[in-house]
């Protein structure tokens, strides 16, 4: 694994995450409490758009610092990935692009 399917997994968790919260018949604590809203359709797709904000940020913020770009709570420090077969997912810096890459750039979901 690469600093750039690294993130691409981070997005696809964002993906699946929004899925579950906005899901009409989600099993989960979100999906309980947005239909407990009873948000007009409109209303639903601007519900939407805010958690797909809200997740797309904390992920992006998440990688940023653990590739030592952005604090994690009142620490800033860089932090060494590896995957289960022990090579190195990324080198400084490449997981700060390819969070950009994926969470901003023109292909970005």
């Amino acid at each position: 694994m690469n600093a750039q399917q690294f993130a691409e997994n981070w997005r696809s968790l964002k993906t699946e995450l929004l899925a579950s919260f906005t899901d009409t018949q989600g099993s989960t604590e979100v999906a309980a409490l947005v239909q407990a809203l009873q948000l007009t359709p409109a209303q639903h797709t601007q519900l939407r758009a805010v958690l797909d904000a809200a997740l797309r940020d904390t992920l992006y913020t998440l990688l940023l610092g653990l590739d030592g770009a952005a604090s994690i709570g009142n620490d800033q420090q860089s932090y060494t990935l590896h995957d289960e077969n022990g090579q190195l997912v990324a080198e400084p810096g490449e997981l700060e692009a390819a969070a950009w890459e994926v969470f901003h750039g023109e292909d970005a979901a």
